[in-house]
């Protein structure tokens, strides 16, 4: 039952051959006996209530199609009975009085909460080995880092922990974690996804998305997940799509863009080979090939690294031990409790983001650092405009290499950046990204999963979920799971 897709549990639930109770049953028992720290607060009690309702619900003929169905969230959205700590010390204890809109949407639609996932401090780092509740463990091979920030999503649904989890993705954090995890993940356009009551890092970057198990499942959730949010002020209005809609067209005359930049040096070969393999399934598929170039993409890290600590420096002063969480013992003023309260609290990784942050925002910087990082952006932006002229998606590796082991670049954090290149263009341009399973590596690394990354132009997720469903339909990497 737990291998089953999003789908099949809903046809099961309507069909009232399983119910929401055993089902959420179920799977709180494979979270328990679980070694993989991806959940940081579960309550039994708390998801059976929801069950309870959501059986109700279908007992009444009253459900959606995702009724019933488990789901987890990433400790990045606000819950109001469950925790909320954004993988930080200075969130420990904290409750939130509201639920994040996401959160909502989904408990509207009647899905089942299992409980909270581990990630990165605040959504920083790219191996979840940045949370303060200790690193997750990839269910593929329990040595790798899961990949950040969602490293707790992704792992919980390769791990089958639940069938569906929320995510977030400011620089590849959907993408990257599900291609380590051999799973589905979709980063929406900047906008689609309400931001309210997401625990913000980098405001013009921050976007929530799902991982699952495949194309398919994504579609559903995106279908629930998305709509405009008149509290969030980057909220897009547009008119609500069924990203599902397009799931069977044939891909025949579909112009795939592969970037030149990104088949270079620093990608290991037994990557670009999983993903030359894929890129030849769909020329089999009816798809077409095209050499384009992404010129400004070296240049993604840097500016990544100016634009996001800068807003995360601004965005993270509000924790400052005064209104809620965690506040130093031992203080003799208020500037020592501010001073004290923030380096007890934050983590290495979130302190050195807001120290860049701070110091590209001061003033003599401020003009050479981030007003600099902002052109650049543009430039960016530009690349895919210009190449989206000459193609439809774009296609290459979501990483350059496959998982690294725990701890191979923990004091390296400039290692752990490089990991991003591949993924940080499409934060920094808002386009929709996509990471599906394609392969495994070789030799010592057999065991880990590698991922294929898609990239559509603004608001085309309904076509990114069309081309990853037919890559499933005539492969079973994503059928595949960790023994």
């Amino acid at each position: 039952m737990h291998t089953k897709t999003l789908s099949e549990l809903s046809a099961l639930l309507q069909a009232k051959q399983i119910s929401a109770t055993e089902l959420a049953k179920l799977f709180l028992k494979r979270i328990g006996d679980s070694q993989l720290n991806a959940f940081l607060h579960v309550d039994e009690s708390l998801t059976l209530k929801q069950a309870e309702l959501a059986d109700e619900r279908l007992a009444r003929n009253e459900a959606t199609p995702l009724t019933g169905v488990p789901i987890a969230h990433k400790d990045i959205f606000v819950t109001k009975d469950w925790r909320s700590t954004a993988g930080s010390k200075i969130l420990a204890n904290y409750t939130s009085p509201f639920n994040a809109t996401v959160v909502q949407k989904f408990q509207d639609a009647g899905m089942v909460m299992l409980g909270k996932l581990n990630c990165d401090e605040f959504a920083m780092g790219s191996s979840n080995e940045n949370s303060y509740f200790g690193p997750v463990m990839n269910p593929w091979d329990t040595k790798a880092i899961p990949g950040g920030s969602s490293g707790g999503s992704a792992a919980a649904v390769a791990a089958r922990l639940t069938p569906a989890a929320t995510a977030t993705d400011t620089g590849g954090s959907i993408r990257q974690p599900s291609a380590f995890c051999g799973v589905s993940g979709i980063k929406p356009t900047y906008g689609r996804v309400s931001r309210f009551g997401m625990i913000a890092y980098a405001s013009s970057l921050d976007q929530g998305g799902p991982i699952a198990k495949t194309a398919e499942d994504c579609a559903l959730l995106l279908n629930e997940m998305t709509g405009f949010d008149p509290r969030d002020s980057t909220s897009v209005e547009r008119k609500n799509e069924d990203y599902t809609r397009d799931l069977n067209k044939p891909l025949d005359g579909l112009r795939i863009g592969v970037p030149r930049e990104y088949f270079s040096e620093g990608l290991s070969s037994e990557v670009e080979q999983a993903v030359r393999n894929a890129l030849s399934e769909y020329e089999k598929l009816g798809a077409k090939l095209v050499d384009i170039s992404l010129k400004n993409t070296a240049l993604c890290i840097p500016v990544y690294y100016v634009i996001a600590p800068a807003e995360a420096s601004s965005n993270l002063s509000r924790f400052d031990g005064v209104r809620y969480g965690f506040r130093a013992e031992n203080y003799t003023d208020l500037q020592d409790m501010y001073r004290k309260t923030r380096s007890e609290g934050f983590g290495e990784e979130v302190q050195r983001r807001i120290l860049v942050g701070t110091y590209v925002l001061s003033h003599g910087y401020y003009d050479a650092y981030y007003i600099q990082a902002q052109r650049i952006r543009r430039l960016i932006a530009e690349d895919y405009k210009n190449a989206f002229k000459e193609c439809d998606v774009i296609m290459g590796p979501v990483s350059p290499t496959v998982a690294w082991n725990l701890g191979d670049k923990a004091d390296n954090p400039v290692a752990n950046y490089l990991g991003d290149i591949f993924t940080l263009s499409t934060n920094l341009a808002g386009l929709p990204g996509m990471s599906i399973p394609c392969g495994f590596g070789q030799g010592e690394h057999a065991k880990r999963p590698v991922g294929l990354q898609l990239t559509g132009n603004y608001f085309d997720e309904a076509r990114l979920l069309n081309i990853a469903h037919q890559y499933q339909k005539v492969t079973d990497w994503h059928l595949r799971s960790p023994a």
